[in-house]
């Protein structure tokens, strides 16, 4: 596990030696938290590149950059490869000669041979670059989930590449400018589109996909994607399937040099992986965290499964300093993020990071296996509203637009007159349509529509997704949470907080053979027509874990943020939202913001987790547009502090 940065000249070469090494120096510095065992770096005029290591894999000899034989090629990979030993056996009786015994030079030896197809042989988690130096081409590839992140910046110069947005923006030529529509989905979902930062002009490299530059060209093309046939089994025989593929990915995922630990919350999807890990030989340590808050602490059932499994279990109730938490998550972050379920991942991974260097997780349970209660609420309101004739949702839509703002109904018309995959997408929604034309600035929509977006309209592609699924409603809507909401949300969040302490954090339920046999299903053995979450996945591991953990209801990883912007938030927020500062960015209407904190502090209404996005947009302007040093911020203080 690492963290990678680099550029590459559009032509000739990339200027003033001792520049160059100033910003990779930059560069480095900015990710130290990524990978504090060890760096390397690469530059041959053309190309500068370089890493941040946390050694996981060949402890002693895993240094990077690394090249092939010949030179000709040079990584620097970010991420593991479970099938690393396997691959490089292959490598070996095929004539090529390796120095380490790294998972990270099967890749450049594989690329000799296979070229950018590469990456149909890699089973893992992964963002690499890999630059030809005869070619003078760079490629960059990033894992079919979304697992590992990947940013990049073409300039009139060249390519800047990097894990981190932080990494960057230490670059001269990359610009600290807003992007509206990414900001404009941001108020919608929460997050940034998936191949948009919140900076224009900077960009992520989708899940799935390939990267090539060269002499100034570039070209992005997807290699993955999960539109799979369904397939007929048996009930029985997709339950021997499931048990079998969860033991096999999480078997892979104990590849390590290092002791691996495991979150544990105390649902399903952890519970299964820890228990995997011990019928696999395994008696790793787990971790919890709970609050003092009883309806945020599920520290009971985390004990149950470290119990029965005979863990080396560490468990903390938090009393967090919220405020100063919040200004380190910012940091962190790199881009303005809405779930405040980052708070107990980062606590957590902090906790995890005195003991071990690698955890097991349970994330991705809940797309693969329809573990979310949006599925059935929306199975429900399809049977309700689904019926309806197009003059009749015209008519409703129109009933809506007449009724005053927060008229009571308003939102209800408005929201059964969509077909079903807006509703999705709209239940989905922070800032839902009404409120969010409130909310934007004037200033802003000038700009939206200047770039021909509509400023009410999500700026990624989650309607086209949804319209072009296979399957029913329910695979179409797990299909679209795979492919947006885990690698934009879930699996982001769980990057930069286990990062930030220089934790590695490798989900096998996101195995991708798992997810592409187990999308193949029918989503009626995920979710049954009574309502039961996960039935096929619950059925495979009934053997294993205790019924009480089986049947207890989903709950999600949350805080007591109500409570905190009632009390220790409180103030802090006040003054962020009411700042000059965040009214005088043009960005949103600031008489709408203040009426959503006067409303949550009177009680009239619960706005805690808009007013948390609002906030957590404002401190990361803060840092990452008014801060000049951004990006040279001590990361070990921070992550220390």
């Amino acid at each position: 596990m690492c963290g990678i940065y680099g550029f590459v000249a559009a032509a000739g070469d990339l200027g003033e030696p001792e520049r160059v090494g100033q910003t990779l120096a930059a560069m480095d510095g900015s990710i130290f938290h990524r990978g504090p065992d060890d760096n390397g770096q690469y530059n041959d005029g053309r190309c500068a590149m370089g890493m941040r290591r946390l050694s996981i894999i060949d402890l002693g000899g895993g240094k990077q950059p690394i090249s092939n034989e010949s030179q000709r090629y040079w990584i620097v990979f970010n991420g593991e490869i479970y099938n690393y030993r396997a691959l490089r056996q292959g490598l070996l009786a095929r004539g090529h000669q390796f120095k380490t015994t790294s998972d990270t030079e099967c890749i450049v030896h594989l690329f000799e041979e296979r070229g950018e197809a590469v990456v149909d042989e890699l089973s893992g988690m992964f963002g690499f670059a890999i630059w030809d130096r005869e070619r003078h081409e760079l490629l960059i590839a990033r894992d079919r989930l979304g697992i590992k992140p990947m940013y990049y910046a073409p300039t009139p110069r060249g390519l800047v590449f990097g894990s981190e947005l932080k990494s960057l923006i230490c670059h001269p030529d990359v610009r600290r400018t807003i992007s509206p529509e990414a900001l404009s989905h941001y108020l919608s979902f929460g997050t940034t589109p998936s191949d948009q930062s919140i900076l224009a002009g900077v960009r992520k490299l989708p899940p799935g996909h390939i990267l090539r530059y060269r002499a100034g060209e570039m070209s992005v093309r997807r290699y993955w994607d999960l539109r799979t046939e369904e397939r007929h089994v048996s009930e029985a025989d997709a339950i021997a399937e499931v048990r079998s593929l969860v033991r096999g990915a999480v078997e892979s995922h104990l590849v390590a040099d290092v002791p691996v630990g495991a979150f544990l919350s105390g649902g399903v999807d952890s519970a299964s992986v820890v228990g995997m890990m011990a019928e696999l030989g395994a008696r790793p340590k787990t971790f919890s965290i709970g609050f003092e808050e009883a309806d945020f602490n599920e520290l009971d059932y985390a004990r149950i499964i470290a119990k029965k499994f005979g863990t080396d279990h560490h468990e903390l109730v938090v009393r967090p300093d919220a405020w100063e938490l919040t200004e380190k998550l910012v940091w962190f972050l790199d881009e303005p993020f809405a779930d405040v379920s980052a708070i107990p991942t980062f606590l957590v991974s902090k906790l995890a990071a005195e003991h071990v260097k690698v955890v097991l997780s349970g994330d991705g349970g809940d797309e693969v296996f329809a573990g979310y209660d949006r599925y059935g609420w929306n199975a429900r309101e399809e049977r309700r509203f689904g019926w309806m004739p197009g003059p009749l949702r015209w008519a409703l839509t129109q009933a809506s637009a007449a009724l005053p703002d927060r008229a009571p109904g308003k939102n209800f018309l408005r929201h059964i007159a969509q077909p079903a995959h807006l509703r999705y997408v709209d239940g989905e929604s922070m800032f839902q349509q009404p409120m969010k034309q409130r909310l934007l600035g004037p200033e802003l929509i000038r700009e939206l529509v200047r770039r021909h977006a509509d400023p009410m309209a999500p700026t990624d592609d989650r309607v086209a997704l949804l319209d072009g699924a296979p399957g029913d409603l329910t695979k179409r809507l797990m299909y679209l949470d795979t492919m947006t909401y885990l690698p934009l949300d879930i699996l982001t969040k769980v990057d930069r907080m286990t990062m930030a302490h220089s934790l590695e954090a490798r989900p096998p339920l996101l195995d991708h053979t798992l997810v592409e046999r187990v999308f193949g299903l029918s989503s009626s053995l995920k979710l049954t027509a009574d309502g039961t979450q996960k039935a096929i996945f619950k059925k495979a591991v009934a053997d294993l874990l205790p019924p009480e953990i089986l049947s207890r209801p989903k709950r999600g990883f949350g805080v007591p943020i109500v409570k905190w912007f009632r009390g220790a938030l409180k103030d802090p927020m006040q003054s962020v939202l009411g700042d000059k500062r965040f009214a005088e960015r043009g960005w949103l209407d600031h008489d709408t913001v203040r009426s959503l904190v006067a409303e949550h502090l009177d009680g009239r209404r619960d706005h805690a987790l808009p007013l948390w996005s609002l906030m957590t947009l404002e401190l990361w302007a803060r840092q990452f547009l008014d801060g000049a040093q951004v990006a040279s911020t001590a990361p070990r203080e921070v992550a220390n502090g």
